[in-house]
């Protein structure tokens, strides 16, 4: 009987101890002389779904005109956190978001703040291309009309022909813009949706795993768009792919259920993990 009590103490001395390890998770973070300045910044950013926390207690500096991986497991928050900057959880009942997120200072959060105007601010690239049933043209012209930022035709053929050609797309579509987007290969289609968020003139472009749906050669094309356009934008990325990560990006952060493990430089996080979770999740202990 003693001996069951013993084994009973000793489960429960081990469950506490997990708890207060859970509570108290520090994330472990390298930082890097060589970034840029931050625009971006979360801190204590916790998601719960009803009763349900999907995310712990999340901070981190997004630093400007540079890529940022976020990585981990299935389910390990990273999405969650993604879909926070830009407000995209506001549109599911029952989410509640709690801590900062400002962007040059300002809150995302505050209740004043216009969020089609945020979302203008922060574009968003899905994990599948998802191009509007309509011509590649009114594709990419849809949200500078929306947003009253072309005067007249003229601005806005600019806009839609500057915006493709930042996306590497005008050159495969110039004889065809008013041809359905639909009707254009998976990755003409992502680099179609990428103008389309580029058009209304973002800071900031959030990317939600944008090559898992295309082939190897569409993944590398969209690859070099993204080092292309970290010279004027600040993008974040989630990737289920560690060489993506390592390829395209200057910072890394990992997740796992929920918490923000490690951030750092990427090479540090792929070369030197100092966190033994991110160094089994790197290796393929974990996944």
């Amino acid at each position: 009987m003693n001996q069951v009590l013993t084994s009973r103490s000793a489960l429960e001395m081990s469950a506490t101890h997990s708890k207060d390890a859970l509570a108290s998770h520090q994330t472990v973070r390298t930082p890097d002389p060589d970034a840029h300045p931050s625009r971006l910044r979360a801190d204590g950013v916790s998601v719960f779904y009803g009763d349900k926390q999907a995310l712990f207690d999340v901070s981190i500096d997004i630093p400007e005109k540079s890529v940022s991986a976020l990585i981990g497991p299935s389910g390990c928050g990273k999405s969650t956190f993604l879909r926070c900057i830009n407000r995209m959880n506001d549109t599911i009942e029952g989410c509640k978001v709690t801590g900062d997120i400002t962007l040059d200072g300002q809150n995302l959060y505050d209740g004043n703040l216009d969020v089609v105007e945020l979302r203008a601010r922060i574009g968003m690239v899905f994990q599948k291309p998802n191009p509007f049933p309509k011509s590649i043209f009114e594709n990419v012209a849809y949200g500078p009309k929306i947003h009253g930022l072309a005067r007249n035709k003229t601005d806005l053929e600019e806009i839609v022909v500057t915006s493709l050609q930042k996306a590497g797309l005008f050159e495969e579509v110039k004889d065809r813009l008013h041809s359905p987007g639909t009707g254009l290969s998976g990755g003409q289609q992502q680099r179609l949706c990428i103008a389309r968020a580029m058009a209304v003139g973002p800071e900031v472009i959030l990317m939600d795993e944008p090559c898992s749906a295309l082939d190897p050669i569409a993944t590398a094309i969209i690859e070099e768009l993204i080092d292309e356009l970290r010279s004027n934008y600040t993008i974040v990325i989630v990737t289920h792919s560690m060489q993506q990560a390592a390829r395209v990006s200057q910072k890394t952060a990992f997740f796992h259920l929920g918490k923000l493990i490690e951030e750092g430089p990427t090479e540090a996080i792929f070369t030197n993990p100092r966190e033994k979770r991110t160094q089994d999740y790197i290796t393929g202990r974990i996944g």
